[in-house]
C-alpha cells in the first residue's frame, strides 16, 4: 500500500484533477452510502407492516442511482484527464532528459527498452494514478467513518468488521516485497522481449542475409517463454493477495451478518437498526473490493516505476553547466588544444595530445585509417563526451561554457547514419527549419544533388517516406540529410562521412557545391575517401590518435607519410583523386 516514490512525483503533474477525481469518487461512495440508509428505512417500514412511506423511498433510492451514473461519468472522464496529464507530461519529461543524456547513453541503452519504458511503463503509470490512488484515498477515508457510524447503531458489529477489514487490508501487505520482486523479474523480462522484437524487426534484413531468422525466432520464443513464466509466477502471488481479501471480505460480511441477526433476534437493536448494519456491512468493504480492483488494473506501473526513475535519473555523459549562448556574429574558428581522451575500459587512449585550429569560415578536413579518432573528435566537439584533457573552443570559448542546446543547435550534422521519419520529405527538411519556405527546400536540396530525384517522384516534395527512409537508397538519404543540414544554416557544418553512400563521381560534385553553398560556414569534413576532401582548406591527418601532419592536399602528398600512403591506395579519374 506504500507508493512509490517515482509514483508520487508522477502524480504531481496532475494534483488538481486527481483532486477532482478523488472528491467526485467520494461523491460517488456517498450515493452508496445514501443507498443503503433508504433501502434500511424502506426494509424496516416493510417489517413493521408501514407502507405509505415506501412510493416516496423507492423513488429516492432511484434518483441516488441515476446521481450515481451521473457522477460516475464525470469522476471516469476527470480520471481520464488526470491519467492524460501525467502522461504527456511524463513522457515529456522523460523526452527531455534523454536528449540531455545524448547518444552516448544510448550506445549502452537498448532502444526497444527504452521504448517499452515511454511507452507501456508510462501507460501503467496512467492507470495507477488516475483509478488506484483516488481509490485508495476513498478506503482509507470510508471504512473508519462507516465503522464509527455502526458502533453508534451496533457496537457488537464490530466484533466482525474491524478484524476483517485489517485482514483484508494488512493482510496482502505480508506479500508486497514477494510481490514487488515477482513485479520486478516480470518488467524485466518483458522490457526484455520488447527490446529483442524491436532489434529483430529493424534487423531483419540482416537477419535473412545471414540465414539466422530461425535461430532468432527461437531466441525469441524461448525469451517468451521466460516471460510468461515470470506472469505466472506473479499472478500466483498476486492471487494469493486477491484469495486473503476476499476471504476477510465475505468472512467479514457473514459474521456482520450473524450479529446483525442475533441483535434482532434478542430485541437489542430495532429494525432499522439491523437493516443499516446488514447493508452497512457490506458497504464497509465495497472500497476494498474497489481498490484491488484498481490495484491490478495499475500493477504495471508498480513494476515499471524502478525503470521509470532509473531513466530520469540517468546521469548525462558531460554537465550542463554552461550558459552562453553559442550566437555568434560570424563563423566561430574551432580549436583543440592537447586534446586527450581515452574511452572507459580501454588500455590506451583514444586522442593523445590533438592540436589544431580549423579557421573561421574555412573548410577543414579530417581524414585517417580507421581508428584513428576522427569520430571521436566529433563526439567531442558536440559534448557527448568530454575530454579528459586539454580543451575544445568555440570563438575562443570553451565549449563547456556554452549552454548544451545553444551548443548542439548552433553545429548542424550530417552523419553516415542518415535518419529520416515516416513523413513526407518536406516535413523531414523542415525539421531543420520549420518556418522554411518551398524555395529555400529546393534551394537546400539543389545544393545536395537530390531535387532532379524528388521533382520526378509523383508526389514531390509530399512523397511520404518509409520509416527511416527504407523507401530510399542510402546515397539519396544522405543527401536529404545534407540538404536538412544546409537548411538549418547553422554557423558550423559537420560532415561525418556525409557522401559514403554516394559514387565517387557525383561524391565530387557534391561535395564542391556544398563548399561552395556553405561559403560563410566553418565547415569540418571528416572522410574516408579522398576525392571528399581534397578541396578542402586545410587537412588534417590523423594517426592512432595524434595529429600527423596539418597542410593542403598537394602539400600533404608530397610530404609523404600518412596521407600520402592514403593517396597510393587511390585511383584516378577525371575529376580528380579518390580512395
Amino acid at each position: 500500500m506504500i507508493v512509490h516514490p517515482e509514483l508520487r512525483r508522477a502524480a504531481r503533474h496532475a494534483q488538481c484533477p486527481l483532486l477532482a477525481a478523488t472528491l467526485l469518487q467520494a461523491a460517488v461512495t456517498l450515493t452508496h452510502l445514501a443507498q443503503a440508509v433508504l433501502l434500511a428505512v424502506a426494509l424496516a417500514d416493510v417489517a413493521r407492516g408501514r407502507t405509505d412511506r415506501l412510493p416516496l423511498l423507492l423513488g429516492a433510492v432511484l434518483g441516488v442511482v441515476a446521481a450515481r451514473a451521473g457522477l460516475a461519468n464525470w469522476q471516469r472522464r476527470t480520471a481520464t484527464r488526470a491519467g492524460a496529464r501525467v502522461r504527456v507530461a511524463l513522457r515529456d519529461e522523460l523526452l527531455a532528459h534523454l536528449g540531455r543524456l545524448g547518444p552516448a547513453h544510448l550506445t549502452t541503452a537498448r532502444a526497444g527498452a527504452v521504448r517499452t519504458t515511454l511507452v507501456d511503463g508510462v501507460e501503467g503509470v496512467d492507470a495507477y494514478v488516475s483509478r488506484y490512488l483516488p481509490q485508495l484515498l476513498i478506503t482509507l477515508t470510508v471504512p473508519p467513518l462507516l465503522l464509527a457510524a455502526l458502533a453508534a447503531v451496533e457496537p457488537a458489529a464490530l466484533l466482525g468488521l474491524v478484524p476483517a477489514l485489517l485482514l483484508a487490508l494488512l493482510g496482502p501487505r505480508a506479500w508486497d516485497r514477494l510481490l514487488a520482486k515477482r513485479g520486478k523479474e516480470h518488467w524485466d523480462t518483458y522490457e526484455g522481449l520488447g527490446a529483442d522484437y524491436l532489434e529483430a524487426l529493424q534487423g531483419m534484413s540482416a537477419l535473412r542475409a545471414a540465414g539466422a531468422v530461425g535461430r532468432t525466432r527461437e531466441r525469441l520464443e524461448k525469451r517468451s517463454a521466460a516471460l510468461h513464466r515470470a506472469t505466472v509466477a506473479k499472478l500466483r502471488v498476486s492471487l494469493v493477495d486477491t484469495g486473503i481479501t476476499d476471504l476477510a471480505i465475505q468472512g467479514g460480511t457473514a459474521a456482520a451478518a450473524l450479529l446483525a441477526c442475533w441483535s434482532a433476534v434478542t430485541g437489542s437493536t430495532a429494525a432499522t437498526g439491523t437493516y443499516l448494519v446488514l447493508l452497512l456491512a457490506s458497504e464497509c468493504f465495497r472500497p476494498v473490493r474497489d481498490l484491488s480492483r484498481e490495484w491490478h488494473a495499475g500493477y504495471l506501473g508498480v513494476s515499471a516505476a524502478d525503470g521509470l526513475a532509473a531513466l530520469r535519473t540517468a546521469e548525462p555523459a558531460v554537465p550542463d553547466e554552461g550558459t552562453a549562448p553559442a550566437h555568434w556574429t560570424g563563423p566561430p574558428e574551432l580549436r583543440f588544444e592537447d586534446v586527450e581522451f581515452t574511452y572507459d575500459g580501454a588500455e590506451t587512449p583514444t586522442l593523445h595530445g590533438v592540436t589544431f585550429t580549423a579557421e573561421a569560415g574555412r573548410t577543414t578536413a579530417i581524414v585517417g585509417p580507421s581508428g584513428a579518432g576522427k569520430s571521436t573528435l566529433l563526439a567531442l566537439l558536440l559534448r557527448h563526451h568530454d575530454p579528459q584533457g586539454g580543451r575544445i573552443t568555440l570563438d575562443g570559448r570553451d565549449v563547456s561554457a556554452y549552454a548544451l542546446d545553444s551548443l548542439r543547435q548552433g553545429i548542424a550534422v550530417v552523419s553516415q547514419e542518415t535518419y529520416l521519419f515516416h513523413a513526407t520529405i518536406a516535413d523531414n527538411l523542415r525539421l531543420a527549419r520549420p518556418d522554411a519556405t518551398d524555395d529555400e527546400l529546393m534551394r537546400a536540396a539543389r545544393t545536395a544533388g537530390i531535387h532532379d530525384e524528388i521533382a520526378a517522384l509523383p508526389d514531390g516534395y509530399a512523397t511520404v517516406l518509409g520509416e527511416r527512409g527504407a523507401t530510399l537508397s542510402g546515397g539519396q538519404r544522405q543527401r536529404l540529410a545534407l540538404a536538412r543540414a544546409l537548411l538549418a544554416d547553422a554557423p558550423v557544418l559537420v560532415l561525418d562521412e556525409a557522401t559514403s553512400a554516394v559514387d565517387e563521381r557525383r561524391e565530387a560534385d557534391i561535395v564542391r557545391a556544398l563548399l561552395a553553398a556553405a561559403g560563410g560556414r566553418t565547415i569540418l569534413v571528416v572522410a574516408h575517401r579522398l576525392a571528399a576532401v581534397r578541396h578542402a582548406d586545410r587537412i588534417v591527418v590523423l594517426d592512432d590518435g595524434r595529429v600527423d601532419a596539418v597542410g593542403e592536399h598537394t602539400t600533404l602528398v608530397e610530404a609523404g607519410g600518412v596521407y600520402a600512403e592514403l593517396a597510393k591506395s587511390g585511383r584516378t579519374y577525371e575529376g580528380g583523386l579518390v580512395a
